[in-house]
């Protein structure tokens, strides 16, 4: 069953992958860093048409939305009258439940009844009982938050009253209008109609979907009136739009108006339920998806279930006791069939006309009566209240919280505590993972000249001592406050966003009451460290030529073109939300004043002082090109007035903006704009208003924006520009996607020759960027002719109109468009290191885990994060993968393969490490490669995979994980960790700077890459280990209490009789030996916490399920089969000839099992406290108290046997308690003697790290410098030589291996942090 689960769900996956992911996304496209969480879209070829509920179309609403569902939403799983059979058909869905039940219904077979009914009854009902309260009081809170959600007030347009009225959300529906205030949250998913923004834009926060807190922008649908409030009676339109899915980033349909005129509909006009509206006074939507059909209710599917690798294995053990008990009832079977063949003319049986075989058959089934409790079905629901024992104390462990974000560890799967205890694969992401995900603007090239930013770095190196000062031993800076969601309070709704008013022109009024300040917010992105960026002072001299009246003598007109194109670019080719708090929202400074003075502008750019620097895409002369790019569209009067940039952090007085990045590369790229005078100072629908440097404030028309996505690998803008009035495309993306696509046209020599000189110059600097760790991005643009552009237009129109493959053709559209580029330049953003990952990532490979890097950044950024991490050393030898095509990659894979068994041999390597960019990786994981990619990397001691896409992450996962049959852990921080994470036997999330996209599809959430290292190395080993122990525990007890009952039978004629009354029997497993086992399972320590830090080695012994083998559960079935033998026959051979009953006889064999299965685990715990005691002492009383007080006051109770007086004989006989000690110390000796000589002769390394936990302070560390020593000997070979540069195969003759792996892991571990 759970093959054709995953076969399906995998399906699902595949038609998802087909159908699209985003909205410019490629078929196969996967979720981004900044993209929300992508789920398996649930689509199919339907349409869904919405009409108003109260327009002029209202006598067809009834049979057009005849099928849409009410708004109301019902979590809960039964009603008063379903609780009871519908819980009760779950429960029994359960096998533990319906083998009880089986034995429930055997027993009231007359031939086969081997107790009383109600008895057998008792474990079932008090496991269908429980289990009913926790559903009830579950459901019960489903149902009142439920109540809560659908009594929330919206206010929804009313056709009697002609206003908007308050209603309930659960009587919304689709159709109907809605409008909402600023804070208030969206109660269904709605097409936005109105804003009360100027330009239709509308910002809403996401973090009750995603949990991100920045602002998105969502616009209103195109071409649909504005400035005064929608008239719900005059909207005559009609909706076009897909059927109800789940998938998050994609909304698909058209407007289609009387005129017959469509209008094409997309994500950003959608306002998803759950959402809050901010920075906006009033919108106005109509609704298109309600109740369970909104995007948030379809992602709605629960907490995930994963089986751990342990319950696996235990599955397996208890089909060996059904086995074992199906054994032990055969053998009772044929034993009462030939006892009773043997025994016919017996005077003392009763006559009976059944025959010995027919009996035997009866008897079967009484003995899978009697001998129930084998099947230690009571385990699962103690496996289940350990682990959430031991999920309190990993959530409460303080090392986990993170102070400076107030978070704390999140464990999401409740399942599953027990595998990061075997964990033997770690697939990390690197941005956002390994590394801070601050992006700070490092340094850039532009038109091929390269701009160090020394003065930028030193800033830097003086934040890193901050920090360090202030944190003691972090590598980073401190992390900034968490991102809270805003409140009224700290926001006023009265100042939106710059857009609303600076894009107008024209000046506030004076009687204008000037609103109140609020309190500052805290954009995302936004921190001193990110913001402030010390600009060049040799780029600031350039830049000051637009206002210096010495300009005339610059000469450098064509390299300035470059260098405000590429700042205009870094400006406004980005999503970020632009608002203004604590400022006036009117902004006016137009320094430009005259058309005259702007031609004198002109002659400053007639002698060209860069020869080769022609203006791109065009043959005429630089006065005509430079003239037309700094046109201003009107006349207007000029005044010289010069505006120089600083050199210095804060130098510089404007109007400081919030911006409001959806990732750090973006806020990275505009705060570095800001720093030299090009700010984006607002944007909306339509317009940005962009600040240039000796020009002001400058409106640029948006026409188009092309995000960001896996498979094109950049994003686009297009913009009329406010100078020259052409339609230019600023493009900004990877570089191995820009360099290629960055292309002169033909027969342009003079360009031909610029290009190429500025294309070679930037690989250079963006390969010493990528040496350096730094992050790389290319900006390029193109200036479109009205011809080219209207063709464009044309079929974009047609694709964003088209419901039906709408992200292919957009796809299409977008790279049809992205051709041709001229290259400006290229930029170099840090993220430094996390603290203490080179010592988590040490540390995890001293404990055996291979360590994976899975990331998209160039392979010499990755290797020079590799160095600085400690995941390569300078003793390791370099493999390198970078093939063109399938038959070079198998080429180069078997060529590796042999060049790494010839290394095997060769001294001086302590292992290999092998980089493999996307390309290649995408050829290994086809399926007649990957078998030699694994064996390849199987070997390595580390892999790190380039530019690989979120699917190759998922794929390459699978492949590890099924292939090798070996635990695997995927962690990262964004959106397109998502798959990989799902993938994973165990996936863990970082609460970072993208948003909770992976938290929320993880099974376990941390806010710092080093917290890895403590939740594997203690508390992976402490849960796997307890559990182990626990489940084993388990069997032996019920092993040994059942085999009693089986020895027994040997002198009863196989008859089913047993030695004890049927109350002890029960209660046995159910009350005495119960709350031991768990206490034993949650609380026992072996190794203290501070030795398994610092020796990690000791997690092995998880990797290898040392403590759950199956010769560790056959020695633990042998072991209770011996004790089963004393504890039976050292009372039967002292009450031998006496005239001891069954029950007298019964008594100390109870009474001996309970002491011998409480004192083996006495002996099993590593750990014993007051509270161990207390639990232990406890049970024994509560048994014998029990028994005491049944034998005095219990006549009948046990029918048709009576214990009237026999416990109370037996306890004041010195006998019993003589009997009880000799089989107590006999069954237990050979376990004591065993585990002595054990961890006396070849003590495992666990128990040598727990003695010497028990050392003095001195003689602990002397040990643990002792062990390390003697674990580094027998890992290094005898002669170790340094890895010089011919060690190092690599296929692209321009790769150099970075100095610090040649320098050791000290000199690169500080390069980045």
């Amino acid at each position: 069953m759970e093959q054709i689960h995953w076969v399906r769900h995998r399906w699902q996956q595949l038609v998802a992958a087909e159908s699209g992911r985003g909205r410019y996304s490629a078929p196969d496209a996967v979720p981004t860093k900044s993209s929300p969480k992508l789920h398996s879209a649930q689509l199919t070829g339907k349409r869904r048409t919405v009409i108003a509920r109260h327009g002029p179309y209202q006598h067809e609403y009834d049979s057009v939305s005849k099928g849409c569902q009410g708004n109301g939403i019902r979590t809960t799983k039964y009603s008063l009258l379903s609780f009871i059979p519908m819980n009760l058909f779950q429960q029994f869905h359960r096998v533990a439940n319906l083998y009880f039940l089986f034995l429930v219904m055997l027993n009231w077979v007359p031939v086969v009844e081997a107790f009383q009914k109600e008895i057998t009854m008792i474990p079932l009902v008090v496991v269908l009982i429980v289990i009913a309260i926790k559903d009830a009081l579950e459901d019960y809170r489903r149902y009142r938050f439920d109540q809560k959600v659908n009594n929330n007030i919206a206010t929804i347009y009313s056709k009697k009253q002609q206003t908007y009225v308050d209603q309930r959300w659960q009587d919304v529906r689709v159709g109907d209008f809605v409008r909402l205030s600023c804070n208030e949250i969206i109660p269904a998913d709605m097409l936005l109609l109105y804003s009360s923004d100027l330009h239709g834009v509308c910002y809403i926060e996401t973090a009750n979907l995603d949990g991100e807190t920045n602002l998105k922008q969502r616009q209103v649908v195109r071409d649909l009136p504005q400035g005064s409030e929608l008239t719900p009676e005059n909207f005559h339109s009609r909706i076009e739009c897909e059927n109800p899915n789940n998938d998050l980033s994609r909304f698909r349909g058209y407007m289609e108006h009387p005129s017959n005129a469509r209008v094409g509909l997309h994500n950003d006009n959608l306002l998803l339920r759950s959402c809050t509206i901010r920075n906006t006074e009033t919108i106005i939507g109509i609704v298109v998806y309600a109740g369970h059909e909104t995007k948030a209710m379809k992602n709605n599917s629960g907490p995930r279930y994963k089986r751990s690798k342990l319950e696996r294995r235990m599955n397996m053990d208890i089909l060996w006791s059904v086995v074992l008990l199906v054994i032990m009832c055969l053998t009772a079977a044929i034993g009462h069939g030939l006892w009773l063949r043997n025994l016919e003319e017996a005077s003392f049986l009763i006559p009976d006309t059944t025959s010995p075989a027919l009996a035997g058959f009866y008897l079967f089934w009484t003995m899978i009566i009697v001998l129930q409790v084998l099947i230690p079905v009571s385990l699962y629901v103690s496996i289940e209240i350990v682990k959430l024992g031991q999920i309190f104390f990993i959530q409460n462990d303080v090392d986990f919280y993170n102070e400076y974000l107030d978070s704390r560890i999140q464990c999401r799967a409740l399942n599953i505590t027990e595998d990061l205890g075997q964990i033997q694969y770690v697939f990390s992401d690197k941005t956002g993972t390994l590394t801070e995900n601050k992006m700070v603007f490092r340094r850039c090239t532009i038109a091929g000249v390269e701009y160090p930013h020394e003065e930028n770095a030193r800033r830097l190196e003086v934040y890193k001592q901050e920090d360090d000062e202030a944190m003691g031993r972090s590598h980073t800076l401190k992390s900034r406050a968490s991102a809270k969601s805003l409140s009224c309070k700290s926001l006023s709704c009265n100042r939106s966003s710059v857009s609303l008013h600076t894009l107008t022109g024209h000046s506030e009024g004076e009687g204008e009451e000037t609103p109140s300040p609020t309190l500052p917010r805290h954009s995302a992105f936004s921190s001193p460290m990110e913001k402030d960026v010390v600009p060049d002072p040799f780029l600031v001299q350039k830049l000051n030529c637009l206002s210096s009246p010495l300009f005339l003598l610059a000469d450098a007109s064509m390299e300035l073109t470059y260098i405000v194109d590429f700042f205009m670019a870094l400006a406004i080719c980005n999503t970020v939300v632009v608002s203004s708090p604590n400022q006036p929202r009117h902004v006016s400074r137009t320094p430009l004043k005259s058309l005259e003075d702007i031609k004198m502008l002109f002659q400053r750019f007639s002698l060209p002082r860069f020869s080769t620097l022609s203006p791109p895409h065009t043959t005429e002369s630089t006065r005509s090109f430079t003239g037309r790019l700094f046109a201003r569209g009107k006349p207007a009067s000029f005044t010289p007035t010069p505006s120089p940039i600083p050199t210095k952090r804060g130098a510089w007085s404007g109007l400081e903006n919030s911006n409001g990045a959806e990732s750090p590369d973006e806020a990275a790229l505009v705060h570095a704009a800001r720093a030299y005078h090009c700010t984006l100072r607002g944007h909306s629908l339509e317009r940005l208003l962009v600040e240039l440097p000796g020009m002001g404030n400058l409106a640029v028309r948006l026409l188009h924006i092309l995000p960001f996505d896996s498979t094109r690998k950049r994003m686009s803008v297009v913009v009329r520009h406010p100078l020259t009035k052409q339609v230019v495309v600023y493009t900004k993306g990877a570089d191995s996607v820009i360099m290629d696509l960055a292309e002169s046209p033909k027969g342009a020599e003079q360009s031909e020759s610029r290009q190429g000189h500025i294309r070679e110059q930037t690989q250079k600097h963006l390969d010493n960027y990528a040496r350096e760790g730094l992050r790389t991005l290319c900006i390029a643009k193109r200036v479109q002719t009205s011809t080219e552009y209207e063709v464009w237009l044309k079929r974009h129109a047609f694709a964003e109109t088209s419901i039906e493959n709408r992200e292919e053709l957009l796809l299409e559209s977008a790279q049809r468009l992205e051709t041709n580029l001229t290259l400006l330049g290229a930029t170099g953003i840090v993220d430094r290191l996390q603290e203490e990952v080179p010592e988590t990532i040490e540390a995890l490979q001293r404990a055996g885990v291979k360590v994976w890097v899975l990331t998209g950044d160039k392979q010499e950024t990755a290797i020079n994060i590799a160095c600085a991490c400690k995941l390569l050393r300078s003793t390791d030898h370099l493999l390198t993968a970078n093939c063109g095509s399938k038959e070079a990659c198998k080429a180069l894979l078997l060529e590796l393969r042999a060049e790494m068994e010839c290394g095997e041999a060769a001294e001086g390597t302590s292992g290999f490490t092998l980089v493999v960019d996307g390309r290649t990786l995408e050829f290994a994981l086809q399926e007649d490669l990957k078998g030699d990619f694994l064996e390849l990397s199987r070997c390595c001691r580390a892999v790190i995979c380039c530019r690989s896409t979120p699917l190759q992450k998922s794929q390459v996962v699978r492949l590890v994980q099924d292939q090798l049959q070996v635990m695997t852990l995927a962690i990262g921080d964004g959106a397109n960790d998502v798959s990989m994470i799902q993938v994973a036997d165990v996936g863990i999330g970082i609460s970072g700077q993208e948003g909770m996209q992976a938290v929320m599809s993880s099974d376990f959430a941390i806010s710092r890459f080093k917290h890895l290292r403590k939740l594997l190395l203690v508390h992976g080993h402490w849960c796997y280990t307890r559990l182990a122990n626990m489940i084993l525990y388990f069997f032996y007890k019920n092993v040994m209490y059942v085999n009693l009952l089986f020895w027994y039978q040997f002198f009863c004629g196989f008859s089913g009789s047993v030695m004890t009354n049927s109350w002890v029997l029960i209660f046995f497993n159910l009350l005495f030996t119960s709350v031991p086992p768990l206490l034993y399972g949650i609380l026992d320590k072996d190794v203290s916490a501070d030795t398994l830090i610092k020796l990690p080695e000791l997690y092995k012994s998880g990797q290898n399920s040392k403590a759950y083998l199956t010769s560790t559960f056959w020695l633990t079935m042998l072991d209770a089969i011996y004790q089963s033998l004393v504890c039976f026959f050292v009372p039967y051979f002292a009450y031998a000839g006496s005239d001891a009953d069954m029950l007298s006889f019964g008594s100390p064999i109870n009474a001996s099992s309970l002491l011998i299965i409480l004192l083996h685990q006495v002996i099993e715990s590593r750990t014993l406290t007051w509270l161990h005691a207390l639990l232990l002492m406890g049970s024994a009383l509560f048994y014998f108290s029990f028994t005491l007080v049944f034998s005095v006051v219990c006549v009948t109770c046990s029918p048709p046997n009576n214990p009237l007086g026999v416990d109370k004989l037996q306890m004041s006989q010195p006998l019993f308690y003589g009997v009880c000690a000799l089989t107590t110390m006999l069954a237990l000796l050979p376990r004591f003697l065993f585990q002595a000589l054990h961890n006396s002769i070849c003590p495992s390394d666990t128990v040598k790290a727990a003695l010497m936990d028990q050392l003095n302070p001195d003689d602990y560390c002397r040990r643990m410098q002792r062990w390390n020593q003697t674990q580094a000997q027998s890992k290094t070979r005898s002669l170790v030589i340094n890895v010089e540069d011919s060690d190092i195969k690599v296929p692209d003759p321009d790769f150099r291996l970075p100095s610090e792996l040649k320098e050791g892991s000290a000199t690169t571990g500080s390069l980045l942090s």
